[in-house]
């Protein structure tokens, strides 16, 4: 297995609740498809540095997991297919 970092930015528009909310299906989506959640921080609302669809801010996660690289496609097209995720990023911090 190795070891991913995954940061997505949500719309601002959605409530903070609903948005945590997001995050711990996403932590599930993992687990279900057998990668193993070592930790998320939600940075909360955050201004971007440059507008991006027309939007100024929003809400940053970042999720730290172990899986295996067909985990992270079926990651990749979820999230690409999502109305609430503005951008998101998969790294390997350790490559």
């Amino acid at each position: 297995m190795r070891r991913y970092e995954l940061m997505t930015i949500h719309r601002p528009e959605i409530p903070e609740d609903e948005m945590r909310s997001r995050v711990a299906a996403l932590e599930e989506f993992l687990a279900g498809r057998g990668a193993k959640v070592k930790s998320t921080d939600l940075w909360g609302k955050r201004r971007f540095a440059y507008e991006i669809d027309h939007l100024s801010e929003g809400y940053y996660s970042v999720i730290t997991f172990e899986g295996e690289p067909t985990v992270v496609d079926d990651l990749n097209r979820m999230l690409h297919l999502s109305d609430d995720v503005v951008r998101h990023k998969v790294v390997r911090p350790d490559a």
